[in-house]
């Protein structure tokens, strides 16, 4: 049976409940996931949290295909992008733990005729561990055929012929390559003597019960979230590196993913795929040649969000925007996906509401922005438009934490944030609200809000809807209106 058909056929019957939901807690989040894709014209998203070996939420918003009318839940298959990186190592790791494959030897090893090539350096030293951790002295690497081309996927032979060239010795720099995960593909084809995508299914996704997870062997997958542009449909597509972006999973069934990489086994689990301790090493990082500290190690990417230690990853291509955030001492997962990616971030930055509705004390960012003296506090003010006024409450934390309300609307988290010290400017960027009038509600697009201070209780400036680059195949709109704030004592 084909991977394909094995991961449709399977799902049909291997959708689980989640665990009860609370409304409340995450109705916020809700309402905040509904204007980012109304502010970022994003046609569908799709959410799961685990907390504590358990799926407390999972939802579906929008359309995962707008013309067919199909609603996105927390079951429909979106394409990962590279957050296949992670699947893909973790199907390295078996061969790793049945002694196939040894991180620190040269990755040529395991590739058959046609090795490595350097410019500089020496491919001997380009070892699978440093593949695995972009520290390979790769460069920079990403290569996508469509569907609708008459080009079709290159052989990986070709491929590393052509772009696997050392430009710098291996272990001198961290530098992210799509080209690094197709080798490690690549490899583990040819170790296992079965396709990419065979292997991973039968010894990652089959065991871990993970029935809403497919890798294609053909480019795109029929079924799964249509991809957009702007309005525009995206051809199905996929990399070249088949290890790098091929795979497509569920809400449901990614963080599940994530809750077998945290806690090493999962309910349901046929056989043991990674012992703990395996796990555990993805997560470890090694510095560079000369000591620098790298925040990747196999699979993931490892460090700090929120004040929580962290390990998880991000995706985007043509169609698809994905996050998968996992944060041990919490014992949490967070998974956001989408399927329009006119600006990819908009999505990546839906992950900091979710883990914040999950566990509020949580740090939403670090922007590096604190306000001064004068500035932090609480103002109020209002918003002039040619349809009338809107209210406006701003509150600078002296922590840096910045929240805003437009027109009475629950507070929302800004973490886009600038500060120019020398004429005490704030610029905020990234926010999500309705500015009330035809204009700016003929092409939504985020806000942005550049205030400056005037005196020491006064502080004016303008707010724009920006469409500018929400849109695929058409001008969008810049429409300011000015705002006046002062301070206030209200808490």
């Amino acid at each position: 049976m084909s991977t394909w058909c094995y991961g449709l056929s399977m799902m049909l019957f291997a959708i689980s409940p989640p665990a009860a939901l609370s409304a409340d807690r995450f109705e916020p989040a809700r309402v905040r996931i509904r204007s980012v894709m109304t502010a970022h014209n994003i046609p569908s998203v799709s959410v799961a949290i685990a907390h504590k070996g358990q799926i407390v939420w999972e939802e579906g918003f929008g359309w995962a295909n707008v013309q067919r009318r199909v609603a996105a839940t927390s079951h429909t298959l979106y394409p990962l992008a590279s957050i296949t990186k992670p699947i893909t190592a973790t199907a390295l790791m078996v061969l790793v733990e049945q002694g196939r494959i040894d991180l620190d030897n040269p990755i040529d090893g395991y590739l058959g005729t046609q090795k490595i090539t350097a410019k500089i350096g020496d491919p001997k030293d380009a070892t699978v561990r440093r593949v695995a951790d972009h520290t390979s002295g790769l460069p920079l690497h990403a290569m996508f055929v469509y569907r609708d081309e008459l080009a079709s996927r290159s052989p990986m032979e070709e491929m590393i012929r052509r772009y696997a060239v050392l430009t710098a010795p291996p272990g001198e720099a961290h530098v992210y390559s799509n080209m690094n995960y197709g080798l490690l593909g690549y490899a583990i084809e040819r170790v296992s003597g079965k396709t990419y995508a065979q292997f991973v299914t039968e010894q990652v996704l089959a065991p871990l019960g993970l029935h809403e997870s497919v890798i294609p062997e053909s480019i795109g997958l029929d079924g799964s979230a249509t991809g957009y542009w702007g309005d525009r449909v995206v051809p199905p597509n996929d990399s070249v590196t088949k290890g790098s972006s091929g795979a497509f999973m569920s809400a449901h069934d990614l963080v599940r993913f994530g809750m077998f990489h945290l806690h090493g086994e999962l309910p349901g689990q046929k056989r043991t795929v990674l012992s703990r301790a395996r796990l555990q090493s993805m997560r470890e990082t090694r510095p560079l040649v000369d000591g620098s500290k790298v925040d990747y190690g196999i699979g993931w990417v490892v460090g700090r969000r929120h004040g929580l230690d962290y390990f998880g990853h991000n995706g985007g291509k043509a169609g698809s925007a994905t996050v998968l955030a996992i944060y041990p001492e919490a014992e949490a997962v967070i998974v956001v996906l989408g399927n329009g990616v006119s600006r990819v971030g908009a999505v990546h930055l839906l992950e900091a509401d979710l883990i914040h509705a999950l566990l509020p004390d949580t740090i939403r960012a670090d922007h590096g922005y604190k306000p001064t003296p004068e500035m932090a506090g609480r103002w109020r003010g209002h918003i002039d438009t040619y349809t009338g006024r809107i209210a406006l409450d701003l509150d600078l934390q002296p922590s840096g934490r910045v929240l805003l309300s437009i027109d009475s609307a629950p507070a929302q988290e800004v973490i886009k944030v600038k500060l120019d010290p020398r004429t005490s400017t704030l610029q905020l960027g990234d926010i999500v609200g309705d500015l009330g009038t035809p204009d700016a509600r003929r092409h939504p697009g985020p806000l942005q809000l550049s205030l400056r201070l005037r005196g020491s209780d006064r502080l004016t400036g303008a707010i724009t809807s920006n469409s500018l680059e929400t849109l695929s195949h058409r001008m969008g709109d810049a429409l300011s209106y000015w705002v006046e704030m002062g301070k206030s004592e209200r808490r």
